[in-house]
């Protein structure tokens, strides 16, 4: 008898072992070649790599340029300095002093420019993070300068700032006699529901205090009803930063139960098709501006160069294949809009691309200034316990939920997107914004600069034509000109559709003068054997160099502890 069933449970095992192997090879091709789509492996990169900086011959003169290139640069940096001390003496000053108390100050401090340059320009080109006051799209800081700004508050600002400002003054003025009661809700909350749930196409919501929390309760959601481990992510995409869907770089651990796999491939569809253990799939819509690429920062900028382009059409495709995938094995496609919802319609990405998610997500603009993080879903998904086991729930509370005023800022938004004013605003939305994209790109190739734009709809991100390792002091002179943007410098710029076109020409002329006051300043010198691979090759070479001197100093360390140690001991 026993050998009978081994003569069996062989061939058994044989054939699950080859299925688990096979499993793990489509699993592997379907992960982006780059190190953003190999997050255990991009972890542990990170920790290996070393600091090093630039001495003062080095930080003119990494690229190979000339003495006489070099010398123009030093004084300009100097100059450059010199100009945003005497603009914003009161700004810069209490804004050090934050840097000091407030760690998200000193961490953007630490990431505006690739590390290897940033502790001297964070000494030499200090920026301010100090506002008081809007006016349409300009913001000023505690010295009284205006800038027009293109940081959008990272998404926030969809409708422009006055916008908000009435859809908050009207909040406070519905919630105030309710005040911050917790618990009972606002009467509001009830339009809201029925608005979320026309927009969305759903049946219920639940309203949490970050986009990050409405993430982790649909990821929840999808695991609880599907009673499946595994979710899927897409090389780049960002969801919050929750540990279960960051993976990589950014999370002290590496995250369990993700598979983060390449977007628009077909390799990725096959792992869906052929696993059993996958509960849901996230989509950022944004990722259509650079799929399989991070959020574009200045402090990534090491050879100059930048991807992204947008193809709505080949997006659309990938997502109706994403979708029949998924309803195909009951995986459950959530639409992470916490970015771009309300921003590309008003339905959203599930009414731009004419795709229909499952569950999804909302927050920053929704929240009518205010904080909010919101689910939609069918009824059965939104579900959060059982009839037939009652211990067997799905818990998922926040005290701050519903808020009063922030349930009365949502009603004030959710009613303005069906005025006739915003309804318009959404109007050829796609043609108006790559009109003014082509224009600029126009007003930069006629000035003979390397920059140029990519954009998805009002979000845009600067391109470089030529490798460099300066590229990312574009973002100093856009300041000196009068254009705020957010911490990732020229990564992104985020526009209200209220922008007219004056203060669009007048972005295009600032922005134009500045890129030509770079090149003339010497930072774009380029010879013709200086490439993107040579410049990274060098960096490379950079890299191993420090590390090798780090660990023979390490060891140095060592031994000198060693020998004080042998010395002292007792004969």
């Amino acid at each position: 008898m026993m050998t009978m069933l081994a003569y069996v449970a062989g061939p058994v095992v044989a054939v699950l072992l080859a299925r688990g192997a096979w499993m793990r090879l489509l699993l592997s091709r379907a992960k982006h070649p780059s190190l953003r789509g190999h997050a255990r492996w991009s972890l542990r990169i990170s920790r290996w790599l070393p600091f090093y900086e630039y001495a003062d011959d080095e930080f003119f003169g990494c690229d190979g340029a000339p003495a006489d290139v070099q010398r123009q640069r030093r004084a300009a940096f100097a100059g450059l300095g010199q100009r945003l001390r005497e603009r914003a003496p009161r700004t810069l000053a209490l804004s050090r002093e934050l840097r000091e108390g407030v760690s998200d100050v000193r961490f953007v401090d630490h990431y505006r420019v690739p590390f290897q340059f940033r502790n001297r320009v964070r000494d030499e080109l200090p920026l301010g993070c100090v506002a008081t006051r809007t006016e349409g799209p300009r913001v000023q800081d505690l010295d009284g300068n205006w800038s027009l700004d293109t940081s959008g508050s990272y998404g926030v600002n969809v409708f422009g700032y006055d916008f908000y400002k009435r859809c908050i003054d009207r909040a406070n003025e519905r919630a105030r006699e309710l005040g911050p009661v917790l618990g009972p809700y606002h009467p509001v909350i009830a339009d809201n529901v029925l608005r979320l749930c026309e927009i969305a196409g759903k049946d219920e919501v639940s309203f949490h205090m970050s986009g990050t929390e409405a993430v982790m309760q649909a990821v929840r959601l999808a695991r609880y009803h599907t009673r499946r481990s595994h979710i899927v992510r897409f090389c780049g995409a960002y969801h919050g930063w929750w540990d279960g869907v960051q993976a990589g770089v950014g999370n002290p651990r590496p995250a369990h139960e993700v598979y983060t796999l390449e977007d628009l491939s077909k390799r990725s569809l096959k792992v869906l098709r052929t696993r059993n253990d996958i509960a849901c799939v996230l989509v950022n819509p944004l990722q259509a501006l650079h799929p399989n690429g991070g959020a574009p920062s200045d402090s990534t900028l090491v050879t100059g160069l930048r991807s992204a382009s947008y193809d709505k059409s080949a997006y659309t495709t990938w997502l109706r294949q994403l979708r029949e995938v998924c309803t195909e094995r009951g995986i459950v496609l959530i639409f992470d809009e916490v970015f771009l919802g309300f921003r590309l319609a008003r339905g959203g990405a599930q009414e731009y691309f004419g795709v229909q998610a499952d569950l999804v997500t909302y927050g920053k603009t929704l929240g009518g200034g205010l904080p909010v993080g919101v689910v939609c879903g069918p009824r059965h998904l939104m579900r959060r316990f059982r009839d037939d086991a009652p211990a067997d729930i799905c818990f998922a509370r926040g005290t701050f939920n519903s808020h009063p005023y922030v349930m009365a800022a949502m009603n004030e938004f959710l009613q303005a997107i069906d005025e006739p004013a915003i309804v318009a605003s959404y109007r050829d939305l796609d043609e108006v914004w790559d009109r003014r994209r082509q224009s600029l790109d126009e007003k930069l190739s006629h000035a003979g600069v390397p920059v140029r734009l990519a954009n998805m709809t009002a979000v845009w991100t600067t391109l470089f034509t030529q490798p460099s390792r300066y590229a990312w002091l574009l973002q100093y002179y856009l300041r000196l000109e009068g254009l705020a943007t957010s911490w990732v410098g020229t990564g992104r710029y985020i526009f209200p559709h209220d922008l007219s076109d004056g203060d669009f020409a007048e972005f295009e002329q600032r922005f134009v003068r500045a890129a030509q006051r770079m090149r003339a300043d010497g930072w774009w010198w380029c010879d013709a054997a200086t490439t993107a691979k040579s410049l990274g090759r060098r960096v490379l070479r950079e890299t191993i160099a420090a590390a090798l001197t780090g660990k023979r100093r390490k060891a140095g360390r060592r031994v000198a502890e060693l020998g004080e140690h042998a010395a002292g001991a007792p004969a």
